[in-house]
């Protein structure tokens, strides 16, 4: 039996899960995200490689960093995550830069207590201060992790043409149209922007809807202002998304925020 729980707090959102037969499709998150596989293993390709995590592995996600996910054995997996934002995550470290995980999987059981700590925390409702402390105890964990500043050259062409499609989601995407301001062809464009960030466009052009219905559900628990702001067909388009990247429905992620609030 699949079970996919989100809850937030002092900006931070944390995942308690459990599949065994879900698979997520390939996407991508625009936070830092960090997990702790505590039953089974969990395999999933990380930029073309794959990857297992076993119990008590730390998984490290840089944000935008395309991957999926699902059990190796049909016994299933457990597992926490927290998503932070960029902005927060360099903040809590003290980097001006945009620093980058080395190694996808690491085992350190003063990383992976502090995780836990966090998501312990956040999933009882302790204070938000008392959330924002656990945050910066784990953020000293960081100094034993391998990280790299984040190299600008080669990010130019891959951070304009995002900018491009996130600017477009409420939309259609005309690739025809984007591929102009560029100088290339269509074809030419979706080589380019593959070859710079692992992904096509129009799934990242999907991924950023879904990202952007997300936000917009946290921020006015409205799932139909979602549908319709972020340009999807119906309801049932949505969740079907929705699902494929966050293992639960956007009405089913709806309903996990409304109850912790209420609680």
């Amino acid at each position: 039996m699949e079970r996919f729980i989100y809850r937030q707090s002092a900006g931070i959102t944390v995942l308690s899960a459990s599949i065994a037969d879900f698979q997520y499709k390939k996407h991508s998150h625009e936070e830092y995200a960090l997990g702790v596989t505590l039953r089974g293993i969990q395999e999933y390709h990380l930029d073309g490689s794959l990857q297992s995590s076993h119990r008590n592995g730390v998984m490290l996600f840089n944000p935008e960093q395309n991957h999926d996910g699902r059990s190796q054995e049909r016994s299933g997996i457990d597992y926490v995550m927290v998503y932070i934002h960029p902005k927060l995550f360099l903040d809590m470290l003290g980097q001006r830069e945009v620093v980058l995980f080395d190694k996808p999987i690491v085992y350190h059981a003063g990383l992976r207590q502090s995780i836990l700590n966090l998501t312990n925390a956040i999933f009882s409702g302790r204070p938000e201060a008392l959330c924002h402390e656990l945050l910066l105890g784990l953020a000293g964990h960081f100094s034993e992790v391998e990280m790299r500043t984040a190299d600008r050259q080669d990010q130019a062409f891959a951070r304009k043409a995002k900018e491009v499609i996130q600017g477009n989601v409420t939309q259609v995407l005309k690739l025809d149209d984007v591929s102009m301001l560029f100088g290339m062809s269509k074809y030419q464009f979706i080589r380019a922007f593959k070859a710079n960030t692992g992904t096509s466009p129009y799934q990242y052009y999907l991924n950023c809807k879904v990202e952007r219905a997300k936000q917009l559900i946290e921020k006015s628990k409205d799932i139909y202002l979602a549908v319709s702001e972020c340009g999807f067909v119906d309801l049932a388009h949505l969740n079907r998304h929705f699902k494929n990247i966050y293992g639960t429905t956007a009405f089913e992620y709806m309903s996990h925020l409304a109850a912790h609030n209420l609680d």
